[in-house]
């Protein structure tokens, strides 16, 4: 739940908003070529050619995983709460999707999102330069309703949060390449909390909370919201009565979060109520719910971009900062040079495949890249117990991203 910074468009162009930020309309922009986990070859490895046009239809990287990915989507209701936002709804109603190794490819890709979800999206994004559908016919990399692949009880399972006002679909390509390594993968989408949200009965629910005044008891009702709507999820996965099929693959032993801005916020809220929730990645996210005042001690990753959280620099850097202080086990502060907020999403790589500058510096796909591959070397270490020395210090096949020493208040 990162507090951003406004960019002025150039005069005639419009804009997609982000909590507060402006992704100001190019003229023109290249097809981004999809792009694996990687070391970049050179400096100008990712970047559009010359003279190219936007894609005509955008797609997402493809998972570097050896394991085809199944997909499919759940809508589960907790009757036992109300929704925090409408209190006339008596319970709180929610769509997850799930992603999974599978057994074999299927037949179908499974839709990005529907039209109705793509124009509202657009919409309030103010954006009128591509048609209202198109991100409804995003290419995806997973097959819906394949058959799950695994023995019982032997996969980790990893929470995903999405940024206020963005639908789940926004991580999926993270959610794919999870998958495509063995991790079963649940993204939320928090109702009410996003643009638009499909239930199967054809409801679109809005976002409520996207017109309301944000001071900080509303962050921190929204984290908290955020941490109870997780709990729900893993009892509906993981209870007595599970309500995916596949929910016997899960290792309940081995449980994370990762979430970005508002979700990478919230994760930090989800573990401190929820023991089950073993690691944890806040990307690009302000914090404004407190930590226990015993603090974590489980391993946990801050990731994100210098803008807004280099340590010793005025603003929301300190922010992290204190966190900091009150994670007590392994933990880690690394900043990717060029981010934007986008960078660490699907968004990073769709603007540049449709001409919309988001102000990074860093190729969509680059930055895909990067954050892919840190996010499972983080799993990997900590769920898997495989050492990743990537994590140990900088890398000379990932000069973009930046190892922070809050006490020095020095990166490198």
């Amino acid at each position: 739940m990162s507090h951003l910074i406004v960019l002025a468009a150039p005069r005639g162009l419009r804009g997609f908003r982000g909590r507060g930020r402006l992704l100001a309309v190019a003229g023109l922009a290249a097809v981004m070529a999809a792009t694996s986990l990687v070391p970049a070859a050179s400096a100008s490895a990712g970047a559009p050619a010359s003279g190219t046009r936007a894609a005509a239809e955008p797609y997402l990287p493809a998972p570097t995983g050896s394991r085809p990915v199944g997909t499919t989507s759940l809508h589960l209701k907790d009757a036992s709460r109300p929704d925090p936002w409408v209190p006339s709804a008596k319970a709180r109603e929610l769509m997850v999707s799930l992603w999974y190794p599978a057994k074999a490819p299927g037949r179908r890709r499974a839709q990005y999102m529907t039209p109705k979800e793509s124009e509202l999206l657009l919409k309030d994004g103010e954006i009128t330069t591509v048609p209202a559908d198109t991100l409804s016919k995003v290419r995806t990399n997973a097959f819906t309703d394949a058959r799950p692949a695994g023995s019982a009880h032997s996969l980790p399972l990893i929470v995903l949060s999405p940024g206020h006002s963005k639908p789940r679909s926004e991580l999926t390509a993270l959610a794919e390449e999870l998958a495509s390594r063995g991790y079963v993968v649940v993204a939320i989408d928090h109702t009410y909390e996003n643009v638009a949200q499909t239930f199967p009965d054809g409801r679109v629910t809005t976002c409520v909370t996207c017109e309301m005044k944000k001071d900080l008891s509303v962050w921190q009702k929204l984290e908290k919201g955020r941490a109870a709507d997780v709990s729900f999820v893993l009892d509906e996965l993981t209870g007595k009565h599970p309500k995916w099929k596949g929910s016997r693959l899960i290792d309940t032993s081995r449980i994370a979060m990762s979430g970005q801005s508002a979700g990478g916020a919230s994760t930090l809220a989800a573990m401190a109520a929820d023991s089950r929730l073993r690691a944890g990645i806040d990307v690009d996210g302000t914090v404004e719910a407190e930590l226990p005042e015993e603090g974590l001690s489980r391993p946990f990753l801050l990731l994100g971009k210098p803008a807004t959280y280099t340590p010793g620099r005025p603003g929301t850097g300190a922010n992290w900062e204190g966190v900091w202080a009150g994670l007590h086990g392994w933990k880690r502060w690394l900043l990717v040079t060029g981010a934007a907020h986008t960078s660490f999403t699907d968004l990073g790589v769709l603007v540049d495949q449709l001409g919309i500058e988001d102000g990074a510096d860093i190729p969509g796909a680059r930055a895909m890249a990067v954050t892919r591959r840190y996010v499972v070397a983080f799993f990997d270490q900590h769920l898997r117990k495989k050492p990743q020395p990537l994590l140990d210090k900088p890398s000379a096949s990932y000069p973009e991203v930046k190892f922070c020493a809050p006490e020095k208040k020095t990166c490198a």
